[in-house]
Order: structure tokens, then sequence, then C-alpha cells
């Protein structure tokens, strides 16, 4: 089923079309970034960021530029702004299943979960 991410900005209620996100794989304190890419119009990728034949067992980061998205947007941000990245850590304990991770974001919050 592979590995799959949806952005939603809570600020505007729309999908965070055009946000860049990096994938890593991470192991302890070591993170190799695996690929970058940019959220498409509804807010997702345009292909899964694993497949079920390329998703292995392991922890990951996802890293969203939060704050160049709302700049992008017109946002005026603080210096420094209180959220400039935000990273998740998890981890794939059966890449027979699918792992969603969604991100709900503003300047000042987010929220995460596993969806399916």
């Amino acid at each position: 089923m592979g590995l799959s991410t949806h952005v939603l900005d809570t600020m505007n209620g729309c999908p965070a079309a055009g946000m860049a996100v990096e994938l890593f794989s991470t192991d302890g304190n070591t993170a190799t970034l695996v690929k970058s890419l940019v959220l498409n119009h509804d807010g997702r990728t345009d292909a899964p960021l694993f497949d079920n034949n390329t998703i292995k067992v392991g922890t990951y980061r996802l890293t969203f530029d939060v704050a160049a998205y709302f700049k992008a947007r017109g946002v005026e941000l603080p210096e420094p702004n209180f959220l400039g990245k935000v990273s998740l850590d998890f981890g794939v304990a059966n890449p027979a299943q699918h792992y969603h991770v969604p991100l709900l974001v503003s300047p000042w919050s987010y929220s995460t979960y596993r969806g399916s």
C-alpha cells in the first residue's frame, strides 16, 4: 500500500498546494534525504512517496516547509516565525499496510495522525 501524505491549510481552509516537502530515512540521529517534492493542487503528492514494493520497515521523517508556504500566500509572519519547518518522525512496522501521514497546519499550529 505504501506511504502517502496530504497537507491541509487550516488558516485558509484549503489544500496546501505548492508546499515543499522532504522525505528522509532515519537511523538514530542520522537522516538521509530520500526525495524532495512540491505538493499538487490538492495538497498531495502526484505519486506515493513509497509504493508497496519500495517501502521498508524502518523510521522516517517528513519535513514540511510551512513558513515558506504561508509567506508565498502573502501571510505576514513575525521574524522569527513561530513555525518554520515542521518535521514528523514516524515508524513503519508493517510495510504490507498503508501509511498515510496527513498534516493540518496554520502558521501557529499543526496536528497529524496516521490516516488510511
